[in-house]
């Protein structure tokens, strides 16, 4: 069956394909060869699991659609690609007849509604996750200077030197977790906007990460160099790098392969503002991946997935991020975990009424 049996299916924005009886893809419109990446004339005729194996789960669910007459709708569908990026659809199903048989399935995709629903879910938490550590940091920083302050003047009293390694103890750990108070009290400060060039960031990150995992980490750059500066704070943007890539070097134990790549993100929604264009900043590495618990409240404060962490690495990153309007979001699977962090190009924002 050719496209001409659905004409005007190439006028439509949404991707449409349609399935015959037996699962084989009949025709499909300009908007689905775009979404999924396929040749119109390399796919007729071939069957649909084969083409996109991500379907398979609802293929069932079209044969039976197909047979009964009956449509249906699938919510959130997950679609992972052949180059290995993902795609989250809606899919409606509807049965046809004439010189076109089989299912019509509108595969809409809704990645942007639901990463603006995340991302307003994400800021709440932050909101009020950071009000509650930094009251937190500012209860206990006040005992805290009392507790060394005491333990200067005893250890001043004391005689006995084993005595006075109690004491210089006690000094030590107040000043550990005087650090851990400044580093839990830091994402307040106002960013301090400059021009910034993202892949001096990312040089510097990557210098830094190879001089602390001189053995075994291989940092692979994947960059366009034809992005535009940013405005933005250079020292807080290199610290919520340095936190990803860091965390991704000691996932893999300081043996394994870490991917950083930039490249340009058009209309993309940060922090209710549609934006023309974003950097799009990806670290890729080959890891054992985030364990499915953990995804979900990673990026909350004191939530470690390694023995020792303090919990405060990808907290400090989003923070930094969203203070210059951005989002940083994760996929993590055995094999691949890629941070990706999207900031707005200053200028591109779409102005109130415009189209």
């Amino acid at each position: 069956m050719s496209k001409s049996a659905l004409p005007g299916l190439d006028l439509l924005a949404t991707p449409v394909i349609l399935v015959d009886p037996a699962g084989l893809v009949c025709c499909l419109n300009a908007a689905a060869e775009s979404l999924f990446n396929l040749s119109r004339r390399n796919c007729v005729g071939q069957a649909l699991t084969a083409l996109l194996p991500g379907l398979r789960s609802i293929f069932p669910t079209i044969t039976a659609a197909s047979r009964e007459d009956l449509g249906f709708i699938e919510h959130e569908l997950l679609l992972r690609l052949a180059d290995g990026s993902t795609q989250i659809l809606h899919c409606v199903g509807t049965p046809v007849h004439g010189d076109a048989e089989g299912v019509l399935l509108e595969l809409r995709p809704i990645d942007q509604q639901l990463r603006i629903a995340r991302e307003e879910r994400l800021l709440h938490d932050q909101r009020i996750n950071r009000e509650l550590i930094r009251n937190l940091a500012h209860e206990i920083r006040n005992p805290l200077g009392g507790i060394r302050g005491a333990a200067q003047l005893l250890e001043r009293e004391l005689q006995s030197p084993s005595l006075k390694e109690y004491t210089q103890v006690i000094r030590k750990e107040a000043d550990r977790l005087q650090v851990l108070m400044d580093r839990l009290l830091s994402p307040t400060r106002i960013p301090q906007s400059v021009p910034v060039n993202i892949h001096e960031v990312l040089e510097r990150v990557r210098s830094l990460i190879l001089a602390e995992f001189p053995d075994g980490i291989i940092i692979q750059r994947d960059y366009d160099t034809s992005l535009p500066e940013l405005l933005g704070d250079r020292e807080q943007l290199i610290q919520a790098v340095l936190n990803i890539t860091r965390n991704a070097a000691q996932a893999l134990e300081g043996q394994g392969l870490i991917r950083l790549r930039s490249r340009a993100a058009r209309q993309v929604t940060l922090a209710r503002k549609r934006y023309r264009t974003a950097i799009l900043v990806q670290i890729i590495d080959d890891g054992p991946g985030i364990p499915e618990p953990l995804q979900a409240r990673m990026f909350h404060p004191l939530v470690s997935g390694r023995e020792g962490g303090s919990g405060l690495g990808l907290m400090l990153a989003q923070n930094f991020i969203n203070q210059h309007h951005g989002l940083v979001e994760c996929e993590s699977r055995p094999g691949r975990t890629s941070f990706s962090l999207l900031l707005p190009i200053p200028g591109s924002e779409y102005s109130p009424g415009a189209t």
